[in-house]
């Protein structure tokens, strides 16, 4: 029997000797298959972990980042032509107008717990969105009637009455599997709250048919995503595009600030930083030989909002006075730093399809006096007056100050809310800058910088505001936003339509377009919104940022460029090492 002393074993030199040669070698098996699989698997910055894995109570972006190469929809857009192409759908959906009634039928595909995934699973997530009419989906399936599944690989989707965002809208929701979450409604129904118990619910490992599935996940670490050998897409080529994935797996590295992530890049520690980069970094970057840049468009609108509820920019000639002074050149230039794109409408200029070209444009082409004498003819020629005119006798451009309604009153000081620089310092300096070009022209506006979630309750709760800077960095490719910014009845305390417009000419084209199953017909409507809008100006585009990536040369190839980055579905299914 061995002595114990202090709670070990003296063991003999010849037996450690020996244990020490066991664990050495185990050791040195472990680390050489740890680097081995080490190349195969990419390494991403991200700035936060994500909220939930719950994929009904997502909505940060960084959930749904990571639960979007985990839940899968029918239909994804291709990364070129942005149209829409079947996903775990065979084929297009075949639509019955006499019925109303859309068939879609399914590929071959299976869970990542091996179970078959079949037609009762899609009607399943579209019943279940109905049923506890979940805040993210609803809209997109309250029109539906009933659904059928004929057979595991056939759905029928029978409308209420047409509604054009079905396909382009309603067939991209991710599907989610019954038998996960059958036992969860189950337990929800039984409570008093049955969506909070839902969206309550903690999943700690999802089910879902994408390239990827959960391996583990440490808070305030990192997540590890590995492959999904069950993957419905593996070796198949979508919409010309051989598919992988062609890695073991993706890490994502939480860093809590850009300018961590960036310098765990230049080091080396990440692959690809998963999100914007701001112009300030790219000298560096670009210089850096191990580095590879990218830039695409976004789906963005970055804009100024009037609240046309009461004066002063109920009136619209201020508005086009004031759509007349914002210099998108200066903004591109200086403030960009040239990654960016002038907007002239509401709908990005990269959504081609939908972005209507022949919209009313105000200033275009004029220098900042040119500006400034346009802005005054149009004011002038509404009845505005000055107590010192921005245009002396001699047309020469001079400091307007008191300017006074058409009724002779006084223009009262009015402020323009923008987020903090620290939090946008594009926006905040577009603000800065609108101050100072409405003050050339003697209109007295102040440029007011509060808290993000401050200016928000201003504008669409409290709605007591004069105009404000906002935008939308990701917007919907399908622009059924315009009817829901734009239309009279979305004037209501935390609606969308913020600005207040009431124009029953547009209300009632929104009303068609939401209607019309022709894409071609629709478009038309679209284009006819766009000018309306544009017209009337409640919103008045500034800018469309550019977005910039950087990834490490060397270490994998295969990314995918396309509307919103490198950071898609696409690449991730292509990527392969080097």
């Amino acid at each position: 029997m061995h002595r114990m002393n202090r709670g070990t074993n003296r063991l003999s030199a010849p037996w450690v000797i020996s244990i020490l040669c066991v664990l050495m070698l185990m050791a040195s098996v472990h680390f050489s298959v740890s680097n081995a699989s080490a190349a195969d698997i990419l390494k991403m910055g991200v700035l936060q972990e994500p909220k939930t894995l719950n994929i009904w109570r997502a909505g940060d972006r960084w959930s749904l980042k990571i639960l979007g190469l985990i839940y899968q929809p029918l239909f994804v857009r291709d990364p070129k032509t942005l149209e829409l192409v079947p996903w775990l759908a065979a084929a297009p959906p075949e639509f019955d107008s006499k019925n109303l009634c859309y068939t879609v039928k399914l590929r071959p595909a299976r869970w990542s717990d091996g179970t078959e995934l079949t037609s009762e699973d899609v009607a399943f997530t579209g019943r279940f969105i109905q049923e506890f009419k979940v805040p993210r989906y609803i809209s997109k399936w309250k029109f539906i009637k009933k659904i059928e599944t004929p057979d595991k690989q056939t759905i029928k989707f029978y409308l209420k009455s047409p509604h054009a965002i079905f396909v382009s809208r309603t067939l991209t929701t991710p599907i989610v599997q019954k038998k996960q979450w059958q036992e969860v409604i189950t337990k929800a129904k039984g409570t008093e709250k049955p969506l909070r118990t839902l969206l309550r619910h903690k999943v700690k490992m999802p089910i879902g048919s994408g390239p990827f599935k959960l391996k583990d996940w440490r808070s305030g670490a990192y997540i590890y995503l590995m492959q999904n050998k069950l993957f419905f897409g593996a070796g198949k080529t979508i919409s010309g595009h051989l598919l992988g994935p062609h890695i073991d797996g993706i890490i994502f590295k939480v860093y809590g600030t850009s300018d961590a992530a960036i310098l765990a890049l230049k080091k080396g520690s990440i692959d690809m930083f998963w999100w914007g980069i701001q112009p300030g970094y790219m000298e560096d970057l670009k210089a850096n030989p191990d580095m590879e840049v990218f830039t695409n468009e976004k789906s963005a609108l970055y804009y100024l909002g009037f609240n046309v509820r009461k004066p002063p920019f109920n009136d619209a000639d201020l508005r086009h006075a004031a759509a007349t002074l914002v210099g998108e050149d200066f903004i591109i230039k200086r403030i960009l730093q040239g990654y960016g794109l002038k907007m002239y409408s509401i709908v990005p200029p990269g959504n081609k399809f939908w972005c209507c070209p022949d919209v009313p444009k105000y200033g275009v082409g004029l220098s900042r006096e040119g500006r400034i004498k346009k802005a005054y003819q149009i004011l002038s020629d509404a009845g505005y007056t000055w107590q010192i005119p921005p245009i002396d006798n001699s047309g020469n451009v001079v400091n307007g100050e008191g300017i006074m309604l058409p009724g002779g009153k006084l223009m009262e000081k009015f402020t323009i809310l923008t987020p903090p620089a620290d939090y946008d310092p594009h926006r905040a300096m577009c603000g800065m800058m609108m101050q100072e070009w409405l003050r050339m022209l003697g209109i007295p506006a102040y440029s007011k910088p509060m808290a993000f979630g401050a200016l928000i309750e201003q504008v669409k709760v409290r709605r007591d505001f004069d105009a404000f800077i906002l935008g939308y960095g990701s917007l919907s490719l399908d622009p059924d936003y315009l009817r829901n910014f734009f239309i009279s009845t979305n004037d209501k305390r935390r609606g969308w339509n913020m600005s207040g417009y009431n124009n029953p000419a547009f209300d009632k084209i929104a009303n068609q377009s939401a209607r019309t199953m022709n894409r071609e017909e629709r478009r038309k409507l679209i284009f006819e919104m766009q000018k309306i809008i544009m017209g009337d100006v409640p919103y008045m585009p500034l800018y469309n940022p550019k977005l910039i990536e950087a990834a490490r040369k060397g270490k994998f190839t295969g990314w995918v460029q396309m509307l919103g980055g490198i950071g898609n579905l696409w690449s991730f299914c292509q990527l392969k090492p080097l």
